[in-house]
């Protein structure tokens, strides 16, 4: 008799069906998608190249089409900062959705709307990280400009500095060891000041300015390539990333270091799996949304009503349009928050609980609940729906794993999966593990992303 679910090695099973140059194709993929997409809007953008090459149309030429049938592909962008994929199935929209829904945005650190200024012979930017940070992981690492900013006359500026190798970088200074003997004496958390994570930008003095000649020289650099001037920075979104590329991790090449694995890792698989799969009887959708970092808050996240419009504009190519479609077609969905998890790390073993942790390399994660301690803020999925999913995962030999997020009282955290149950839908949250989870590096198993991709097309496809 079988007690419990039994655990797989993915590398094992990926040798045994012979299948390993599919999984290093598919990771080669998804790396030149992390090193596109440092943003979310730069994320975005490369969704929409890849859905178009598909044959996917923008929800505004559908609407001027008129109406939508079955196999039609249809994409939804929100404000370059969030974007839905519908594969129109055979059903009625109002009889369900089968979605993969996840983010693009990633703990980093941004630019304060007033930023520029100069001391000791230096140049630096005042910032704001964004999302939960250990803020000393950022210092002394090289750091990347990306970001938009709409000049005074409306003209829109698009800003990549530090990426190409003949780019210069930017970085947050750290104080030397030799003077730490008090910042050494505070806790890890109060080491580093969220006011002291100001970016060092420059150093050279205008020629014939006395006073403020280094942020003169910065200025003067910025209008020339940019047209830029200091009250541009008003209306201005610039971000700070780790420079550089994703690279391949360890002797044997297994695992990838990367910024941005959380949680672009699971909406590229949510994307490209959507584009290899043929419609079915349901409507298969994939989410992309913002501000997932900070509480999805804002007209970019998933609270806001961006998909809930889509899906009724949808519902009126359909014809017969009405409010009553439009929450039936949310209550009867079926929703995979495609989210990471915490990977189990024999490094800090205290922190997590053995026998409910997601371990590297045992494929795909399923939390039935995140939240912190007694299950605050989260979305504990109902068992039917963890059975539906199992059985769709084991039917297609899909290697998954259960796990929660460390031990009950150490924290935890929490996803969009509630939001989209709080319209009824049956939600489970499942992605892949990560180690250094919100470091400006973080750590995926090339073995675990090929299951997860395995497993969204699993569900997006597969009707029990």
């Amino acid at each position: 008799m079988e007690l419990k679910h039994e655990f797989k090695n993915v590398w094992e099973e990926i040798s045994k069906n012979g299948n390993m140059q599919e999984v290093l194709e598919y990771s080669k993929s998804y790396m030149d998608f992390l090193d596109k997409g440092k943003t979310e809007r730069l994320s975005i953008k490369e969704i929409q190249r890849l859905a178009t090459e598909k044959g996917y149309i923008s929800l505004e030429e559908a609407m001027e089409k008129g109406n939508i049938k079955f196999g039609d592909k249809i994409y939804a962008i929100n404000k370059d900062k969030a974007i839905a994929l519908f594969l129109i199935g055979k059903n009625e929209l109002e009889k369900g959705l089968k979605i993969v829904g996840g983010h693009i945005d990633s703990p980093r650190i941004d630019i304060k709307a007033n930023p520029l200024y100069e001391e000791a012979n230096l140049g630096f930017l005042k910032t704001h990280y964004y999302g939960g940070i250990k803020k000393y992981q950022w210092t002394t690492i090289p750091l990347a400009m990306h970001g938009v900013v709409i000049l005074k006359d409306g003209k829109r500026v698009d800003i990549c500095i530090g990426e190409d190798d003949s780019d210069p970088v930017f970085s947050i200074t750290d104080l030397l060891v030799h003077l730490s003997a008090d910042q050494m004496q505070k806790k890890l958390g109060e080491g580093i000041s969220g006011e002291s994570l100001n970016i060092l930008i420059g150093h050279m003095p205008l020629e014939g300015e006395e006073k403020e000649a280094i942020e003169a020289n910065i200025l003067k650099l910025l209008n020339e390539k940019y047209e830029m001037t200091e009250e541009d920075f008003l209306s201005a979104e610039i971000q700070m990333v780790p420079a550089g590329k994703a690279r391949d991790l360890g002797f044997d090449r297994s695992m990838i270091l990367g910024y941005g694995h959380d949680d672009r890792v699971c909406s590229y698989a949510a994307v490209k799996s959507i584009l290899d799969i043929d419609a079915s009887d349901y409507t298969s959708v994939v989410l992309c949304v913002d501000k997932e970092e900070v509480g999805s808050q804002g007209n970019t996240g998933m609270q806001s009503r961006f998909f809930e419009n889509t899906l009724a504009e949808l519902i009126e190519l359909e014809g017969n349009y009405s409010e009553l479609k439009v929450r039936r077609s949310m209550a009867n969905s079926k929703v995979l928050s495609a989210d990471v998890s915490a990977g189990y790390d024999p490094n800090f073993a205290d922190a997590y609980e053995k026998r409910n942790s997601a371990y590297m390399g045992r494929g795909l994660v399923l939390n039935k609940y995140t939240g912190v301690k007694g299950k605050a803020g989260c979305n504990d999925a109902n068992a039917e729906f963890m059975a539906e999913v199992r059985r769709i995962f084991n039917k297609e030999n899909v290697i998954w794993q259960t796990a929660e997020l460390g031990k009950v009282d150490q924290g935890g955290g929490g996803t969009i999966a509630y939001i989209l149950a709080n319209y009824g839908a049956e939600v489970i949250d499942c992605g892949v593990s990560v180690l250094n989870m919100h470091a400006p590096y973080e750590i995926v198993s090339k073995a675990d992303l090929y299951e997860m991709y395995k497993g969204y097309k699993a569900f997006l496809s597969v009707n029990l």
